[in-house]
């Protein structure tokens, strides 16, 4: 193994936890008795400038093909998945500073740190191992960040099931990755599906139907699609405003890179050009996949289904509005894997889920952002707390109304070309009834969950404010808040600015 090239690779994940020390001897060898307010943004600007070093790496990085013995990648849907973990991640850290959950900010920031090192990697795994290490990375920090409002109840409840659910589905994700290498004898992705297990036509060992299915249920978990959803809505309303935006958007950006890999390893092993199409469809005789391909698109199909159903339908009876956004995060969720069970070895079905899961979590941090600053006003994340928001607060109102019709897919706004390109791409790969049938159901879904996002901007624009006290938002998070609803607007308008820079990291097939 060439140790200087594996060092490279990981040199990303390596300045995080360089900066994760940092901040740690800064914040208690040095700042300990600062004031609070000097503690965060330190810690803050810190882990900040840790990132900002970690996207010079993964911007020079270069290209690394597919090989026997890759670890990780580099280029292409993992350098763009790695960029947005990365902003995202800086966008959490400067909503921290308006923040008071927490006395021990340099412990948070580093964390936040560790657990964007842990996306990261996942973003560019190519071996079973490696994804199981930083898959446990993310998930054992976001379970600190979730129980870190130490004085409340709802955190603390909140982390401990999100810990039960997640040690569950790593259980089920790692008995599926044991049973792939124990008929395959490898743990790099490509060399696995290469085997004749997954290129004959005829089938395979029953065992990789069994690994398929326990892969699925532990990385459903980690998107929280249905049935492996229970956690979101407790684990979104009890943890820290930060922490939520940071499950909501980086977690969800890392484990959908992650579906990529597979999805790409899956079409690459199978040959080049052939889209992954549901053979028991019969979509199209000259295009089916025959066994584990087909199996694995079939249930990302069915998980696909059920959390749109699942997700908009329960979001509807929300009062919470951290709930409501955990609903609609199950129901994007579903949107997504419609994408993925409709995979074509072509760039364009990477490229359209790329757009739709950078969008949707720049979309996710600001929307928990303004829920937060209401929040703390209020001292409730309930639908009542938002009455008369436009006369409370202008610009966060504007803010709110600019993101959630966002997410609910309105044009001009980015969150309509990301379904639009989403739903395209699935339509181009598959022609037929039933996927046409799957995303007439999926745009109808979008329409119903604009019924519970304009619940809300009802309360924040015609409903009068009991309460009529002004509320005011930290600087720097009104600052954060006005340029994410500004770059949906502009993203929106300009569709091509944000397609055409994943293009430049995507090349064409």
């Amino acid at each position: 193994m060439n140790y200087a090239a594996l060092f490279r690779a990981t040199l990303p994940e390596t300045i995080l936890e360089i900066a994760a020390l940092m901040v740690l001897v800064v914040d208690l060898g040095f700042l300990r008795k600062a004031a609070m307010l000097t503690r965060v943004a330190a810690a803050a600007l810190l882990g900040i400038a840790g990132c900002a070093i970690a996207v010079w790496a993964v911007s020079t990085a270069g290209s690394y093909s597919w090989g026997s013995d890759l670890l990780l990648a580099a280029g292409g849907s993992a350098e763009v998945a790695q960029l947005a973990i990365l902003v995202l991640t800086v966008l959490t850290l400067l909503l921290l500073i308006g923040s008071e959950f927490t006395r021990n900010p340099g412990e948070y920031v580093s964390v936040v740190l560790m657990a964007a090192a842990g996306g990261l990697i996942i973003s560019a795994a190519q071996d079973l191992i490696v994804i199981f290490t930083g898959l446990e990375l993310l998930s054992l920090s976001l379970y600190i960040l979730t129980a870190f409002a130490k004085k409340s109840g709802k955190s603390a409840e909140a982390a401990i099931k999100y810990y039960i659910f997640g040690a569950m589905s790593a259980a089920f994700l790692l008995f599926g990755f044991s049973y792939l290498y124990g008929v395959s004898g490898s743990t790099n992705l490509l060399q696995i599906v290469q085997e004749s297990y997954f290129t004959s036509i005829s089938g395979g060992s029953p065992l990789i139907y069994l690994a398929l299915a326990m892969i699925a249920t532990g990385l459903g978990f980690k998107i929280a699609a249905v049935p492996f959803h229970q956690w979101a809505p407790d684990t979104y309303e009890g943890a820290p405003i930060p922490s939520a935006s940071f499950i909501a958007s980086v977690s969800k950006v890392a484990s959908f890179a992650l579906l990529i890999s597979i999805s790409v390893a899956l079409a690459h092993g199978f040959g080049a050009g052939n889209p992954m199409r549901l053979v028991f469809l019969n979509i199209g005789p000259s295009t089916r996949l025959a066994g584990p391909q087909a199996q694995w698109s079939l249930i990302l199909a069915v998980l696909s289904v059920a959390s749109m159903i699942v997700g908009n339908l329960a979001a509807l009876v929300q009062s919470s509005v951290r709930r409501l956004l955990a609903y609609s995060a199950i129901a994007h969720a579903g949107y997504i894997l419609l994408g993925l069970a409709f995979f074509s070895s072509s760039s364009l079905s990477s490229q359209a889920i790329l757009y739709y899961i950078v969008t949707y979590g720049l979309t996710t941090v600001g929307a928990f952002g303004a829920v937060g600053v209401v929040e703390r006003a209020a001292g409730s994340d309930r639908m009542d707390a938002f009455l008369g928001l436009h006369k409370r607060n202008p610009l966060l109102a504007a803010v709110l109304l600019v993101l959630f019709l966002s997410l609910a897919g309105i044009p001009p706004l980015v969150g309509f070309w990301a379904k639009f390109n989403l739903f395209a791409a699935v339509l181009r790969v598959s022609a037929g009834a039933v996927p046409f049938t799957l995303v007439a159901l999926a745009v109808a879904f979008s329409a119903v969950s604009l019924y519970y996002y304009l619940q809300v901007l009802k309360r924040a624009y015609v409903m009068s404010a009991v309460d009529k006290t002004p509320i005011r938002a930290h600087p720097v998070t009104l600052a954060v808040l006005l340029f994410i609803a500004a770059a949906v607007l502009v993203l929106g308008c300009f569709p091509a600015l944000l397609q055409g820079w994943i293009a430049h990291y995507y090349p064409a097939a």
